[in-house]
């Protein structure tokens, strides 16, 4: 499954923005550094970690 299959929906809640806004709320309610890594995955091609991601994931932004 490509990314180009999905829905326009599902493009738009698995967004590198939608993952950094979420980075950033995590942030504030936390007060934890929140990274900000793309993934190997189609369906979840970002997600948000506290901690540093390991290979195959590439960190994108740190949110701190």
């Amino acid at each position: 499954m490509t990314i180009s299959s999905l829905s326009a929906r599902r493009r738009h809640l698995t967004s590198f923005e939608k993952c950094y806004a979420v980075a950033c709320q995590l942030r504030d309610t936390t007060g934890a550094d929140q990274f900000v890594v793309r993934t190997d995955n189609p369906l979840q091609p970002f997600r948000v970690s506290r901690h540093q991601p390991i290979e195959p994931e590439t960190i994108l932004a740190l949110v701190a």
